[in-house]
């Protein structure tokens, strides 16, 4: 496995010694990265927005991602789907999401048109001005988007409890797309105070990498987005959650699986400085727990005992509120849902109380090591990177520090990681297949 990362680092090819990593934060609190990658005659464009559903109140949960459909509805000098059109016409790809934490709105273009896309991102940043007929006929789509993504498949089903279940928070535990109901009742004045209120240069960052010129980038959005007013911003939601309660358990149904879906969620630290040592840890030992084949949950639960169907791990050291360390699986055929995650437990506790070996160890950090070498590949991934970074309190320049200290990481730390998911931390949801619920 070394020899082939060592190989790998030799055909990537390496950037130019010229190429160069410049960053700026404009007057009115834009902050601009751009990052010289000239393998390609392209550019990335993106723009982070730090607003999202951890920002909402209760009753309007949802707002964040619809106002991220609502900035393709038109500015005075940009028609409603002229945005869309302009990037396709100059031969580029967009799109947009929303999460949690931040709204991202991003761009593939031909270096050349990047000036243009910076135009358009700078006109709907002031300008976005869309009609309520324009918002009636979109808040269709979204309460349609809700229906295919969280109601009608089961992992959005299992995704949408978890966070209900592991928190008691309304920031916390809202849906990012919004309940239901509230979609139902949002107004468009909900969507233009929310524009008036966090689309502001302020409270955003603004990342290019790609076959550009950094200095001059720069200087073009200046003066571009420069002439743009901050806002005084709103106070953020309070977003601590107490680590340690009392295990919840909620269970719900699906009619579209045939097999039950379990999550066992723990509350655990997010980094909250580059020198904490517990969310390291936990990072690698999700690696440990899961990740390929040769991870534990893949080998003794679904090859092994073949306890489940699959199984694996999320956890996100880069998190703006506490983060959730939750292992997701599907009982095999013949297997309930306890079982499957008594395995999960049993598994866990493992670690806790033998540890991981040096070998395994190795095998997770080789893999990190080449999971790095493919990031650096794409200009995406690295646009990607240095936003949250930049939206989730660190910067950019983090990220080789970040890096140096996973690699870092002891075995004894890693088994102090698996000690910490205890029951107090803990959450269980599990969805049944509709015919199993009516039994």
């Amino acid at each position: 496995m070394l020899r082939s990362v060592l190989l790998l680092l030799l055909l990537v090819p390496a950037l130019p010694s010229w190429a160069q990593t410049l960053s700026q934060t404009l007057p009115n609190g834009l902050k601009v990265i751009v990052k010289e990658d000239r393998r390609a005659p392209v550019a990335v464009s993106q723009l982070w927005y730090k607003v999202g559903s951890v920002d909402e109140k209760p009753g309007k949960s949802g707002l964040s991602h619809a106002l991220e459909h609502m900035m393709f509805k038109g500015t005075p000098s940009v028609p409603s789907g002229e945005f869309s059109r302009r990037v396709s016409a100059l031969g580029g790809s967009l799109n947009a999401y929303t999460n949690r934490s931040e709204t991202v709105y991003y761009e593939n273009v031909s270096a050349a048109n990047l000036p243009e896309v910076l135009k358009l991102e700078a006109d709907r940043m002031q300008n976005l001005n869309f009609s309520d007929k324009d918002f009636a006929n979109e808040m269709s789509v979204i309460r349609e988007e809700r229906r295919q993504r969280t109601e009608d498949t089961a992992a959005g089903k299992l995704w949408e409890q978890v966070y209900l279940t592991a928190f008691t928070k309304p920031s916390m535990r809202a849906s990012v797309i919004g309940y239901m109901n509230d979609l139902y009742t949002l107004k468009a004045d909900d969507l233009r105070d929310w524009y008036r209120q966090f689309y502001a240069p302020n409270n955003a960052t603004l990342v290019i990498v790609g076959d550009v010129d950094a200095k001059q980038t720069i200087q073009t959005a200046s003066k571009l987005f420069g002439g743009i007013p901050s806002k005084p911003l709103p106070p953020r939601n309070d977003l601590g959650e107490p680590a340690e309660r009392e295990a919840a358990f909620a269970e719900t149904a699906s009619a579209v699986t045939r097999q039950p879906l379990v999550a066992l969620s723990y509350r655990v630290p997010a980094l909250e400085k580059t020198g904490d040592t517990m969310p390291y840890a936990l990072d690698v030992l999700s690696d440990v727990l899961a990740g390929n084949s040769s991870s534990r949950l893949d080998k003794n639960l679904v090859r092994g005992k073949q306890t489940a169907l699959s199984v694996g791990v999320n956890y996100d050291i880069l998190s703006r509120e506490t983060p959730l360390f939750s292992l997701i699986g599907m009982p095999n055929d013949g297997v309930n849902e306890q079982d499957l995650l008594a395995a999960m437990r049993a598994e866990i506790r493992d670690i806790a109380e033998k540890g991981v070996g040096k070998d395994e160890l190795k095998r997770v950090k080789t893999r990190m090591e080449s999971g790095e070498i493919y990031a650096r590949d794409s200009m995406t991934s690295q646009a990607s990177l240095m936003g949250r970074l930049e939206t989730r309190g660190f910067k950019y320049t983090d990220e080789a520090e970040i890096r140096r200290r996973l690699k870092k990481v002891t075995a004894a730390e890693v088994q102090a990681a698996a000690k910490l998911l205890t029951d107090a931390r803990s959450s269980v949801v599990v969805v049944k297949p509709q015919t199993q619920a009516a039994k």
